[in-house]
């Protein structure tokens, strides 16, 4: 195992990868049923934002369009989705969707922690997951919503987890899926491109246009998604939405940048971003090795939070976790010091001066957003640049490194 500066090795390696005690486990326990519990005594829908999309179902189910209201933003089988919990009594919705949105998440964590032969078991797999839930504040706003953007938080780390095992198609319908829910996925669709899985592409595609197609035809204003929420997201003018935004296009013009020039540039950085997903992707050698795919995956999804309207913190969640779990892997994202100064901003109780009004908010969020785009990026070039260099297998930190690779997840998961 490599020895150096840059590798998470001998005792604290080791001690990471074994198994967690009941004590541990009992205090993440506690703290996920304390959440739900909280959020459940708190409010009668499951949160704001979940409350929205069961509203377009009952709209629905009454016979009026669901894109009446126009924070409405999802595709027509969110409504479908919605039903069960339109015709449950509240009582249940209201500890059932943060109980879910919980399992969601922790569900999705595991399915990182194996991208990478990290152990479900081992102590690094709780105390990473007690460490998002208490330390980094769009877990706890997320359960608080009860946003739908949990179905991508968990659907990505199982579809990455497919590529790596080499199910593409498989991959494609859980993106596909996802993306029937809520097209916050969509990006994710260029690392079928980018390896040339077509059959996984097509499922990636035709899931959701064949589910939104059949809910649209069943509800009275079939084109509503086109005609009322999409000139919505992209006029991006709601003061409401605005305040809470992440994306340069919509905290730039807050700090007196001309819109035409917050838009270039976001615009400008998201192509970057495809740019350094595309290098990371080429550049990483034959197979699909689990950084590889991990990295490209989650550049192409912070390139699209740049340029998104709109963008919100809880988007973080797709990615964060997926770049945690390769802590413990020479050459992850999150073994740089950058990846971990983005998630300053976002630790919960910390007051930051002239930022702690609820409206302010994005502005903690935007920084958050564009550090962690550049700590990835910075990964994905240093990456392909070392496998293009030397026309071979990248070395150390790249994950082409199949020796190396093999010998970490090895050690990190076969124990327990």
């Amino acid at each position: 195992m490599n020895t150096g500066k840059g590798a998470l090795s001998g005792a604290l390696g080791g001690w990471l990868s074994r198994p967690a005690t009941w004590h541990a486990w009992a205090v993440l326990g506690t703290v996920l049923i304390a959440a739900v519990v909280r959020v459940g005594l708190r409010g009668p829908d499951g949160g704001m934002d979940n409350a929205i999309v069961v509203r377009a179902a009952e709209a629905w189910l009454d016979g009026r369009s669901p894109y009446a209201d126009r924070h409405f933003l999802y595709l027509p089988g969110a409504v479908l989705a919605a039903l069960p919990q339109a015709l449950l009594p509240q009582s249940v919705v209201r500890f059932l969707v943060p109980g879910g949105v919980t399992a969601a998440l922790v569900a999705g964590w595991a399915c990182a922690l194996r991208i990478h032969g990290v152990a479900w078991r081992s102590r690094f797999a709780v105390i990473g997951l007690l460490a998002l839930a208490v330390g980094f504040a769009p877990f706890g706003h997320l359960v608080d919503l009860g946003n739908w953007t949990v179905a991508s938080a968990a659907a990505l780390p199982l579809a990455l987890l497919l590529v790596c095992r080499g199910r593409w198609v498989a991959a494609g319908l859980v993106i596909g899926a996802a993306v029937a829910v809520k097209p916050l996925l969509a990006p994710v669709v260029l690392l079928f491109v980018f390896a040339r899985r077509w059959r996984g592409l097509a499922g990636a595609v035709l899931v959701p246009g064949a589910v939104s197609v059949g809910s649209a035809l069943l509800m009275p204003d079939p084109a509503g998604f086109f005609t009322r929420t999409l000139p919505f997201l992209l006029r991006g003018d709601d003061r409401f939405v605005r305040l809470y935004e992440a994306s340069p296009a919509a905290v730039l013009p807050r700090l007196g940048v001309p819109q035409g020039v917050a838009s270039l540039l976001a615009v400008t950085a998201a192509a970057a971003g495809v740019w350094c997903a595309w290098r990371r992707w080429a550049g990483g050698g034959a197979g699909p090795r689990p950084l590889r795919v991990v990295e490209t995956a989650v550049m192409l999804m912070l390139a699209a939070f740049l340029v998104s309207r709109p963008s919100y913190d809880h988007y973080l969640l797709v990615v964060v976790p997926l770049l945690l779990a390769g802590a413990l892997v020479p050459g992850a994202a999150a073994r740089g010091p950058w990846f971990w100064v983005a998630l300053v901003p976002q630790v919960p109780g910390f007051s930051w001066p002239w930022l702690e009004p609820g409206t302010r908010r994005a502005f903690r969020d935007f920084v958050t957003l564009c550090v962690l785009a550049l700590a990835v990026a910075r990964s994905c070039v240093r990456a392909g640049g070392v496998t293009a260099g030397k026309g071979g297998p990248a070395r150390g930190g790249g994950v082409a490194g199949a020796g190396l690779q093999s010998r970490v997840l090895t050690r990190t998961g076969r124990r327990g």
